[in-house]
């Protein structure tokens, strides 16, 4: 998961830099919550979601921001903070996503506040909805909602 983030971290911070469409689908925090949705709800247990998504977490803040110095590319502290304090809340994050997956109504609570939290996100700190942000809440119901999970 180290691994996995950071080479998303890297990939992230160069579309970024070379792309417009592609680097603002990276630089919101939609994409971000339906891969961790993915990472926690494919996860065993909860203590293995709340890890693999916060370890996932870690290695693509420090590789964001290690290529956007690489790169002498421009970003602001406060953007930092915010990934930061987004990555430290993950553990609890992954554990209520993976809950989704449980039997009962308690899930599809969750479920429906993680489809409220990335609508409210993308409106409120990045402009949105954009196409891509409904393409991604529409991925984001089809795994919260849909797609079976064994456990």
């Amino acid at each position: 998961m180290l691994l996995f983030g950071a080479a998303l971290g890297v990939a992230s911070k160069l579309l970024d830099i070379y792309t417009s469409n592609l680097g603002n689908v990276f630089s919101q925090m939609s994409i971000w919550i339906l891969i961790c949705t993915i990472i926690s709800i494919f996860s065993a247990t909860k203590a293995r979601a709340a890890l693999n998504v916060f370890v996932f977490c870690v290695g693509m803040l420090v590789a964001y921001y290690a290529t956007a110095e690489l790169t002498q590319s421009i970003y602001g502290t406060s953007f930092i903070y915010g990934w930061i304090a987004f990555t430290i809340c993950t553990p609890l994050f992954a554990v209520l996503t993976w809950m989704t997956k449980e039997k009962g109504i308690l899930g599809k609570i969750i479920a429906f506040a993680v489809l409220a939290v990335t609508l409210a996100v993308s409106i409120l700190l990045f402009d949105g909805p954009r196409v891509y942000d409904i393409a991604i809440i529409l991925a984001l119901a089809y795994f919260l909602f849909i797609h079976k999970i064994d456990r």
